[in-house]
């Protein structure tokens, strides 16, 4: 780490201001899923345990500027304290005269958690005066909110211009530990897997990491715009029209080091929001019948990857290889998740780019047979495209 880090700070009876991840999914007002909660406890544990007097500060979902109170942080609150087994204090707002006298009967070890940081635009907007109340609530600033690093808002970048010393914490350390490695100094072989609806979205990803991998796997809806360039017929499959000529110039570019899907799994009828699909068909990726529709890869492809992955020694992961959201058509992205496992069993380094390829691993059952799962898919992408994320430029050099 070039930068700060939490050992590097001086905590004992410090106000720390601590950005955290908290964006959680919350059901009947309570917590649904609390993997980033506990994310975020080494670097509380550490804090806490050595004197410091912590304020919390996150942002849940996207109430755009408004009182959601069905946005609340609070129920994250009740969860932190069991975690912990010790009293977690809530503030009814993130600034203000409230929360500046909640924030002064602190003691040594104390933990405040603000509310929503988003039910102010301000937050959003990287406000300056908004930056700056929330700075005058601590002495030291920590960020462990890998999930938003590349964001720059109010509380991840505009906040560390009113503070002398701003360090990463835990999580954020370990996950440019693990994308730093994989990106700059693989294990070869050194294998990427794209997928997900659409090309555009990984355009800059593509080309980031094509000179760097040995190979890239290229799976989900984005696949049949690469079959389009081939001059395949796609069917009513998804596609990137604009993209095609992206697609060409990338195959002639990649050669051999690109491998599409060898066979796919077509219906003739879907309906995602009714979650409704017709008669499922497996065929080769040039024979999709022109009034049919791709969903996923097929048994021959899953079988084409294991060999590739097999050998690799670093692999990372970003975006399910078909429309895993109903069982008949998540048998591709599972599979995938299956083999990376495999793989990490047989040493090999995995990383998996958060978003929809973290919930498939956490669906597979094999979240905790991989390297890593990262806590931000937009955050992750943007490191593998080899952009600065402004969460992180903005902390204190360690000189």
């Amino acid at each position: 780490m070039s930068k700060l880090t939490v050992e590097d700070l001086n905590l004992p009876g410090q106000r720390v201001l601590m950005r955290v991840d908290f964006n959680v999914p919350l059901e009947n007002g309570q917590v649904a899923n609390d993997k980033r909660i506990k994310a975020a406890l080494p670097t509380i544990k550490y804090i806490v345990e050595n004197g410091g007097k912590l304020i919390l500060m996150s942002h849940l979902g996207r109430p755009k500027g408004r009182r959601v109170p069905e946005m609340s942080l609070k129920p994250c609150a009740a969860v932190l304290s069991k975690l912990l087994d010790k009293e977690v204090a809530f503030a009814d707002d993130c600034i203000g005269a409230a929360v500046e006298e909640a924030v002064s009967r602190l003691e040594k070890g104390d933990i405040l958690l603000l509310e929503n940081l988003r039910y102010y635009q301000a937050e959003t907007e990287n406000d300056a005066a908004f930056a700056e109340d929330l700075a005058g609530l601590g002495d030291l600033y920590v960020n462990d909110a890998f999930g938003t690093a590349h964001r720059a808002h109010a509380s991840t970048e505009g906040v560390t211009h009113f503070f002398e010393q701003c360090a990463a914490g835990y999580l954020l350390m370990k996950e440019l530990d693990y994308l730093g490695k994989v990106i700059e100094n693989p294990a070869r072989p050194f294998v990427a897997i794209l997928g997900g609806a659409k090309i555009s979205g990984k355009i800059d990803v593509l080309t980031h990491l094509l000179p760097k991998v040995d190979q890239v796997i290229i799976g989900g809806g984005m696949a049949y715009t690469f079959f389009k360039a081939q001059g395949y017929e796609i069917g009513k499959s998804l596609l990137e029209a604009d993209k095609v000529e992206f697609a060409k110039d990338l195959l002639n570019r990649g050669g051999d080091k690109i491998v599409l899907p060898v066979d796919c799994q077509v219906t003739d009828f879907f309906d995602f929001d009714g979650r409704k699909i017709g008669e499922l068909q497996q065929v080769g990726t040039d024979a999709i019948p022109a009034d049919w529709e791709s969903l996923d890869i097929g048994s021959r492809s899953i079988e084409k990857f294991r060999a590739i992955l097999s050998a690799a020694r670093t692999v990372v992961w970003n975006g399910p290889m078909g429309v895993f959201e109903i069982p008949a058509t998540a048998k591709g992205t599972y599979a995938v998740a299956e083999l990376l496992a495999e793989v990490t069993a047989l040493g090999a380094t995995t990383v998996i780019g958060g978003g929809d390829s973290a919930s498939a691993v956490d669906k597979a059952g094999v979240a905790d047979k991989v390297s890593h799962v990262s806590t931000g898919g937009g955050a992750s992408l943007e490191f593998m495209e080899g952009k600065t994320l402004p969460g992180v430029a903005a902390l204190t050099e360690n000189r």
